[in-house]
């Protein structure tokens, strides 16, 4: 299943074909419109989207929006890929080191992002969602409490975030903008293996970044295991699970955002979002 939004309605969606079912429409008003209340009661929703052929749905011209857009938490990963944590200049973490991304940050798959300094920064990521309200839950049951997995941008301006000591991960990647998802969330079982996907990015056509969630030190249900051991994890709560190495930042020489700079990110299986980036009158 691939769930979007298309003008602030849930829709399930074909999008090699561009095609898309309105699910309040489709489920006389069972589910949706809003893609929040479908993560609260998620394996209701999940039963019966499951006989439901998104091929028969109506052509859209539409931008598909953020399909995650009221999430109650956000957590975001750091060092998750070993050659990252090399590249930043850090060890290899026991323990997934953990920051937010505020929500006013959050953006959808297209868009426009205001460079808020010189030190602009890529970092594709998974991004996996909550299904159900998760509390102390074992590494092996990780995977029940996903509803699916979409692609995010841990944009990040590097002066904001180590202007301080220790540094200040979450204003610096927090925003307007810098938290684009989508385009879908697609179920794990869409997958050959959920938990082997390739992501990458690109500015401009350039490769930048390119790796394989399998790669990552903490995998999927294992994320959900350690968050959920602290903290209970609510439906429709988003994971940002980490980015793989070739960040701006660990080049030489260092390589960062600039105005008119067009940035693609990548997972297979899922699609690809896009942002250009301009100057303000500030940063000019």
């Amino acid at each position: 299943m691939r769930l979007g939004v298309l003008e602030k309605r849930a829709v399930l969606v074909d999008d090699g074909q561009r095609l898309a079912i309105d699910v309040a429409e489709a489920s006389d008003g069972r589910f949706g419109p809003s893609i929040t209340a479908i993560y609260n009661v998620w394996d209701d929703f999940a039963a019966w989207a499951h006989d439901i052929d998104p091929a028969n749905g109506s052509v859209f011209d539409a931008t598909l929006e953020n399909p995650i857009p009221e999430p109650a938490q956000v957590f975001a990963i750091g060092l998750n890929y070993a050659e990252h944590a090399a590249e930043s200049k850090y060890d290899v973490p026991d323990f997934p080191p953990v920051f937010t991304k505020y929500r006013t940050s959050l953006a959808g798959p297209v868009g426009v992002v205001e460079l808020t300094g010189p030190k602009i920064d890529w970092e594709v990521e998974l991004v996996a969602v909550i299904s159900r309200a998760a509390h102390r839950v074992s590494e092996a049951d990780g995977w029940d409490y996903v509803a699916g997995l979409t692609i995010g941008q841990d944009i990040s301006d590097r002066e904001t975030q180590f202007n301080a000591h220790p540094p200040q991960f979450s204003l610096g990647k927090s925003y307007p903008g810098y938290a684009p998802m989508g385009p879908v969330v697609v179920t794990p079982d869409e997958f050959a293996d959920r938990d082997d996907l390739e992501l990458s990015c690109a500015v401009n056509g350039e490769q930048m970044q390119k790796g394989r969630t399998s790669e990552m030190i903490f995998s999927v249900p294992q994320l959900v295991s350690r968050l959920s051991h602290i903290t209970p994890l609510l439906p429709g709560d988003i994971i940002f699970t980490g980015t793989p190495s070739g960040v701006g930042m660990g080049r030489t020489p260092q390589r960062f955002l600039t105005d008119g700079d067009v940035l693609t990110s990548r997972i297979a299986g899922i699609g690809e979002i896009e942002q250009r980036f301009v100057a303000t009158a500030e940063t000019r």
